[in-house]
């Protein structure tokens, strides 16, 4: 991990530090629209040609369906099955107090406006497989899918070895009342749900996080199907002074770093002691790691950053806009106001990331490589619309209608004038 010194940066290698530009992006695209077009052409035949070519797997069908998920399901150890239960209760708790009623607004007299939530109807959810089973993942989306009132949840995930699930996987799917699984991963899951096979259902929306090609093909098919938003590898940047703990700091970064090769863990200090000492954490916490491999090439592309003070730490933050952003210091009340761009932020020396990816009831489904600033992180009113109503009164009328009449004469709009003036002259004839 290379240490810079923040006084040091030009703005240009700033920007060049907060970039997440991959070299073969070009390469993934091409690939990712050929995957597309098949499946947009061979429907269920490409979904079971990639799962051959891709997952190394010949499967029977594509899904796996209410009574083999509980089968599935009924392997899962006893402790792990406590802990989903528990991460669900959070995540359900945090996210159903998320749905609000607003209010009606009287904007003049006789004139009442106002908003009303209603749930998308068919959704996807992409739940990750490949390196790391996820069922964290699936909590996540399918949670608060259920809880805005999505009547149709549409779930993909990768295949196993076996042309199945695991057990994890499958025991979400008895809990939260998913009946199916459909067994497709990669960009061809995405294209699938986006346009429709056979098999799969087309879908309004498309959820989760992936690899770079699942990242491509959500943002290959956002003229026919909406997404929840674009996402990269996973990131987190740790902002840390002297009050911080550089084996807590060390386990944050390298928390981060196993998700994959292309995973970045950035440290923001005040302090070069700690940035040393957590450098050397980072050495010995790795060696015991069974995803090492993964986790030191991510370390070895991340960095880290010695600013003067945590005003400076936060202006890189900013710049940076983190995925997951923690403030390593007994300060972090101070640091609150100064955060501008950050998917999810975690406060003091005691609350790691993991927390968040895993239990707490926050939503782990965050904008990435550089998205935060402009794009929140998976909530249930993603899983909403919001539909605006009107209504006005004979005095509504009369009260507003001279404002619309002007407005829409000056813009040359007769019959957009007329409307409300042939009502105006039926109220009038009304008195």
């Amino acid at each position: 991990m290379k240490v810079y010194n923040y006084t040091d940066l030009s703005k240009s290698k700033i920007e060049e530090l907060c970039s997440r530009q991959i070299e073969d992006d070009k390469l993934v695209e091409e690939r990712v629209a050929d995957i597309i077009k098949a499946v947009k052409n061979d429907g269920d035949k490409a979904l079971f040609d990639f799962a051959k070519a891709f997952d190394k797997v010949e499967l029977e069908k594509l899904f796996l369906d209410a009574e083999e998920l509980k089968r599935i399901a009924a392997t899962i150890p006893a402790n792990a099955k406590i802990a989903i239960e528990t991460a669900y209760q959070n995540i359900k708790t945090f996210h159903q107090s998320q749905l609000k009623t607003e209010e009606k607004v009287e904007t003049m007299l006789g004139v009442v406006c106002w908003r009303e939530s209603r749930a998308i109807e068919k959704v996807g959810l992409y739940i990750p497989g490949g390196t790391a089973v996820l069922p964290s993942t699936f909590l996540m989306l399918a949670t608060p899918a259920i809880i805005a009132g999505c009547t149709e949840i549409i779930v993909c995930s990768p295949p196993q070895s076996d042309g199945k699930t695991n057990c994890y996987l499958a025991y979400c799917a008895v809990l939260l009342g998913i009946e199916r699984i459909y067994l497709s991963g990669g960009a061809q899951a995405i294209a699938a749900m986006a346009f429709g096979t056979q098999t799969v259902p087309q879908v309004y929306k498309i959820f989760g996080p992936g690899n770079r090609y699942v990242t491509t093909a959500k943002t290959m098919v956002q003229n026919k199907v909406a997404i929840d938003m674009p996402a990269g590898p996973s990131e987190v940047l740790v902002v840390a002074d002297e009050t911080a703990n550089p084996s807590f700091v060390a386990a944050d970064l390298l928390a981060q770093a196993e998700h994959g090769f292309d995973s970045q863990a950035i440290l923001v200090s005040t302090s070069n002691e700690i940035i040393e000492k957590t450098l050397l954490e980072i050495v010995n916490q790795l060696s015991i790691l069974p995803r090492k491999e993964i986790a030191a090439k991510a370390i070895e592309n991340s960095y880290a950053i010695l600013v003067d003070n945590l005003t400076d730490a936060m202006d890189f933050s900013n710049e940076y806009a983190p995925e997951h952003l923690i403030l390593a210091t007994e300060k972090f009340e101070n640091l609150i106001p100064l955060i501008i761009n950050a998917g999810s932020v975690f406060l003091g020396n005691l609350t790691p990331e993991s927390a968040g990816d895993y239990a707490s009831g926050t939503n782990h489904t965050l904008p990435t490589s550089g998205f935060a600033k402009a794009y929140s992180g998976v909530s249930t009113d993603a899983f909403l619309k919001k539909i605006t109503f009107q209504h006005l009164s004979s005095n509504g009328l009369n009260n507003i209608g001279a404002t619309v009449e002007t407005l829409a004469a000056a813009e040359g709009l007769e019959a957009h004038k007329n409307a409300i003036t042939i009502r105006l002259k039926t109220v009038e004839g009304l008195k």
